[in-house]
């Protein structure tokens, strides 16, 4: 098991990084924690840097465990930024693809995931937009449509 994986706190897990991957996913990190509207927090889950929806804010989610809001985390062969609120909306994700292509920036982006190998290749100031795009009681109740089929 990587010692990445092993961590048990955001900074150790960064400490375990080597310092090029590291350097970026701090990069990133400054980024969201800037843009993070109130009420998220950050923790350290399944070996990625998350900022979820406490279960004292929203208990009754569909697993018990806390509500993913983002998370970034360094794979094998790239690093990781999972953005739940553009996998939720169409709205967000048309944000992120035309701020990418306004900035010149290729997104390699799967349904929630946006690989990149360096901070260089992402529109920061996109990605700083669309986390702040959501506030957590918004994000709840969107959290709530998706579980009740209302969803998009």
């Amino acid at each position: 098991m990587p010692a990445s994986r092993k961590a048990a706190t955001v900074e150790s897990y960064l400490q375990s990084l080597p310092p090029a991957r590291r350097a970026a996913l701090e990069q990133v990190r400054t980024v969201i924690r800037k843009n993070l509207p109130d009420g998220y927090q950050e923790t350290l889950t399944k070996g990625l840097i998350t900022w979820v929806v406490p279960l004292s804010a929203y208990p009754t989610t569909y697993n018990g465990h806390a509500l993913w809001y983002v998370a970034l985390g360094a794979q094998k062969n790239y690093l990781s930024l999972y953005l739940m609120a553009a996998y939720a909306s169409a709205s967000l994700t048309r944000r992120l693809q035309d701020g990418f292509r306004q900035a010149g920036k290729r997104l390699d982006m799967g349904r929630s995931c946006i690989h990149f190998k360096d901070a260089g290749d992402l529109a920061l100031d996109v990605i700083g937009d669309v986390v702040a795009a959501v506030p957590m009681q918004t994000y709840i109740a969107t959290a709530e449509a998706a579980r009740s089929g209302r969803l998009r």
